[in-house]
């Protein structure tokens, strides 16, 4: 069934495709219509960050960057739902057309700039959807924030999205923000960790409870680089990280159509650059705080493979638009 879908929609422009399946998951997620895509998996639990997942496979941020389509998504199987990335107010994102596929790498091309609704549409579709599962929350700042103010922006969306979020992300990483990268070093992102945690810990006690923060990284850092945030996220005790959000090398994809696109590329050619990246960061972490592996995981090899190489749990974006739901049930499955 997937497969008919699949060709059918990828005849059409990739956001178009986009925005109609997410339309309709929207729609259809309350109606007898979720049985098109319902699966029923083996629970395989697992305790991270003191939470309790019912399987280590989640839906990575950028998918249903609004919260409209949770219950769908949880009617697919997975463990855990990252929904972002939100930011303060709402935002249209860079100029169209922003999001090409390139199916010989089954990967993605996208620079569409966090368009989204705003934080408050966000939580009011989270009060709405009927999901008690473990309910990530990524956020972001407003393309006309400036660097030197984003903390704001980030402290704004925490307030607001604590109370109904079991862990928030910070996405620092995301290539179609200008400036946004830079806060992934030196003494910006001492400020910034600084100041999320201590915001962190005020609304622990005013809302009677912990809700663990974590930081999505770029997958093309150095060495020096990735030590270095690792260094950071350790002195700022952040509960987790996220390794890694898309890529701007475009050596994976040369040749392709759409190869020489700007925005941050994603899917089965980031495999190894994502996973050389988890295992680093696991080395110098030695444990400090887990990792949720994602970018490139496409099977169930590639997540075995992410989980060895010292991720507690994994995520899934691309995969999805390439393979369908079919591919959480696998991976599941095969863990």
């Amino acid at each position: 069934m997937y497969t008919l879908i699949q060709k059918a929609l990828f005849t059409q422009d990739a956001e178009w495709s986009h925005d109609f399946s997410m339309n309709w998951l929207r729609r259809s997620q309350h109606t007898p219509l979720a049985l098109m895509y319902k699966q029923n998996l083996e629970d395989k639990p697992c305790t991270v960050f003191g939470l309790q997942f019912k399987n280590p496979v989640g839906l990575a941020a950028g998918l249903d960057k609004n919260g409209e389509c949770i219950d769908a998504f949880a009617a697919m199987g997975f463990g855990f739902i990252e929904i972002g990335t939100v930011t303060p107010r709402a935002q249209l994102g860079n100029d169209k057309p922003r999001m090409f596929r390139l199916p010989a790498g089954q990967a993605i091309i996208n620079r569409m700039g966090f368009n989204n609704k705003g934080v408050d549409n966000l939580v009011n579709n989270v009060k709405k959807a009927k999901y008690r599962g473990i309910l990530g929350i990524n956020i972001g700042k407003n393309k006309d924030t400036p660097e030197e103010a984003a903390l704001v922006d980030y402290i704004s969306c925490l307030q607001k999205v604590y109370e109904h979020a079991s862990y928030v992300t910070i996405n620092i990483s995301s290539p179609n923000t200008p400036g946004l990268r830079n806060l992934q070093h030196g003494q910006a992102l001492h400020a910034l960790l600084k100041g999320l945690k201590d915001e962190q810990a005020k609304l622990a006690d005013i809302h009677g409870s912990y809700k663990p923060v974590l930081v999505k990284i770029a997958p093309d850092l150095s060495d020096a680089e990735i030590d270095n945030m690792a260094d950071a996220l350790i002195s700022a005790q952040i509960d987790g990280v996220i390794a890694t959000n898309t890529t701007l090398d475009r050596q994976l994809v040369a040749g392709q159509q759409y190869a020489d696109e700007a925005g941050g590329l994603s899917g089965a050619v980031l495999t190894e650059k994502s996973l050389y990246v988890a295992q680093r960061l696991s080395t110098v972490l030695k444990g400090a705080m887990p990792i949720i592996g994602v970018g490139g995981i496409h099977d169930s090899t590639t997540a075995k493979a992410r989980i060895d190489a010292g991720s507690s749990l994994i995520q899934l974006y691309t995969s999805l638009i390439y393979k369908g739901p079919q591919v959480i049930k696998e991976i599941v499955n095969a863990l």
